[in-house]
């Protein structure tokens, strides 16, 4: 018999935003000030019942009509550390996450974990509310415990409001710029255009009323009743978290979003080395408005769980499950379950025959990420894959720079590099790139490729010869012969030492020996100047050549193709004349 479920929401951020001591105000809990500094180690899973979230914005629910008008059940909140950015919460064809709260510093605006958090819930199409948090260090603000923030701005001195609103045109104008329109969510004419963002604090309870409100409604308009829909068949979920536990062994942390999972199933999931089956010991919830990492009660030990669930599966054979796998009940038959869950992180990891970087990531969703990034960076890759880099990944970043330089390289997100890979890959001209923010090692990167390029096509065009066009100056004939020196202006072009030089009928007049200006020695003279130069060859003043005179620099047959083919872009306005005339001189050689 299919029913509703909760959405699941979950709740992402720079480190330090709050998010934590936001859900704690929703739960009545305080989890987090039992956490070591106050930051989240692990990702937390709690259901939050609509009947809870009533009783707390009763007030904000009557003042805006919704009494009776909320159908989900309730939410699933997942809270996630900084680095996580929810990239576990895969499933195929999307993300698990039905909506997600963005919570920002509204002191600070968007910080790069934020940025990174942003740039997933887009890339993954997930609806999404912006907490804007710390309502409380809003300079004159006066608060009012677990206050709705329409009832707190009424009462606000002007100065207040005012402080709030530039705070929040800061964050508008830094979203525009990255491409979402949003507005103050009281503001908000058109949920479908622009991103509603909620004033709240985590300290006082002010906003957070109306956040939940926001997104229930966000909730109800963006995620259709087919998503939430959900059977009596065997269950579907996804891995958040891998551990050991004292008495227990390992056990998994995972969310149920399809279907029902009981003790005593087989459970179909993955490892690095593949799919793994294991049975269902033991299944481990935390009771409502509580949390998995550090209830407040005690677990419960249930029977069995129904979507949307947090849930930790206790069974034998858990050991090596990557998080961000599938889980899979099996109804049938286990071959065949293994196989749908292998075609499954088959399709997460990436391997071709074309050139690329290597990626590395510690779980199947990050590399998901990693490699939504990536495609989005428009960064090839050759191999992806879960785990540390390995001597393979070397062996592959090696052939791959031999294509192209800048594809000798391994991206290895939130894992370590063992040392004898490290110091294989300093041998072999490898570069790793390891980081903690996925965006931050793109960009990385990025730069690595860029700097390595350009010093690539430097030293290839150094090795040209350039185009230039060069006039014999009256008057300015300081030696007829041995070697001819000459004033000249340089009309078109680049002129150096070395550079041989012809007239338009391609006779070949002698070679630049020196360039001075002003009496000193140059390496080179471009369009404009006028300097003297020394013509070294069998060449008289007066009789090969005169004064008025346009002269050509020979640009050998195979480095006029290159700059016609290849590097025409890199040569500058006045250079790509001078290479189109010569062009067209030297076909009048040939006839």
């Amino acid at each position: 018999m299919a029913g509703i479920r909760s959405p699941i929401a979950v709740v992402v951020g720079h480190v330090d935003v709050g998010k934590t001591l936001l859900l704690d105000k929703i739960r009545g809990t305080a989890v987090a000030y039992r956490e070591p500094g106050m930051i989240t180690q692990h990702i937390g899973m709690s259901f939050v019942p609509w009947g809870a979230v009533e009783r707390f914005a009763g007030p904000l629910v009557d003042r805006m009509r919704l009494r009776g008008r909320i159908w989900i059940p309730g939410f699933l909140f997942i809270d996630t550390p900084g680095h996580a950015a929810f990239s576990n919460l895969r499933r195929r064809g999307g993300s698990v996450a039905d909506v997600a709260v963005l919570v920002v510093d509204v002191t600070s605006g968007l910080e790069e974990q934020g940025v990174e958090s942003l740039n997933l819930i887009r890339a993954r199409g997930v609806p999404f509310v912006i907490a804007a948090n710390k309502l409380d260090r809003i300079y004159g603000w006066q608060s009012e415990e677990n206050r709705p923030f329409l009832f707190a701005v009424e009462r606000q001195d002007w100065h207040a409001v005012a402080q709030l609103d530039e705070q929040i045109g800061r964050l508008m104008d830094q979203l525009s710029r990255l491409g979402v329109e949003a507005d103050r969510y009281d503001r908000v004419r058109d949920f479908a255009a622009q991103v509603p963002i909620v004033p709240t604090s985590a300290v006082t309870g002010e906003g957070v009323a109306d956040l939940l409100l926001v997104l229930a409604g966000v909730s109800q308009r963006f995620v259709s009743r087919e998503r939430l829909s959900v059977g009596d068949g065997p269950a579907r979920g996804v891995v958040m978290e891998v551990k050991e536990e004292r008495g227990l062994g390992t056990v998994v942390d995972a969310i149920v979003y399809d279907g029902v999972l009981r003790r005593g199933d087989t459970v179909v999931t993955a490892g690095l080395q593949g799919p793994v089956a294991a049975k269902v010991k033991a299944l481990i919830v935390p009771k409502a408005l509580d949390e998995m990492r550090d209830p407040e009660d005690r677990y419960k030990y249930v029977d069995e769980v129904r979507a949307a669930a947090g849930v930790r599966i206790v069974g034998e054979g858990l050991e090596g499950v990557v998080p961000g796998a599938p889980v899979v009940a099996v109804e049938g038959s286990v071959e065949e379950a293994m196989k749908a869950v292998g075609e499954e992180i088959a399709a997460v990891k990436i391997e071709s025959d074309r050139e690329g970087i290597v990626a590395k990531a510690d779980t199947f969703g990050a590399l998901e990420s990693m490699a939504l990034f990536l495609r989005q960076s428009n960064i090839p890759v050759r191999r992806a894959d879960v785990g540390p880099p390995s001597h393979r990944d070397v062996v592959e970043a090696v052939l791959s720079r031999r294509r192209d330089p800048a594809y000798g390289a391994i991206l290895a997100f939130n894992v370590k590099v063992p040392p004898e890979v490290e110091r294989e890959a300093q041998s072999s001209g490898v570069k790793i790139i390891r980081g903690e923010v996925l965006y931050r090692v793109v960009d990385e990167y990025l730069r690595w490729a860029g700097e390595l390029r350009a010093k690539a096509l430097e030293a290839a065009l150094s090795q040209l010869v350039r185009p230039g066009v060069i006039q014999l100056l009256p008057g300015y004939v300081f030696r007829r012969r041995d070697p001819a020196i000459v004033g000249v202006r340089v009309v078109k072009g680049t002129v150096k030492p070395g550079y041989t030089l012809v007239r338009q009928d391609g006779r070949e007049v002698g070679r630049i020996q020196q360039i001075q200006s002003h009496g000193a020695p140059v390496q080179e003279a471009k369009v404009g100047d006028e300097v003297a130069v020394s013509i070294a060859g069998d060449v008289m003043v007066g009789r090969q050549i005169k004064e008025g005179d346009l002269l050509y620099v020979y640009v050998p047959e195979d480095h006029l193709k290159q700059w016609l083919l290849q590097y025409r872009q890199h040569l500058r306005g006045d250079e790509r004349e001078a290479l189109d005339e010569y062009a067209q001189i030297r076909k009048n050689w040939r006839k």
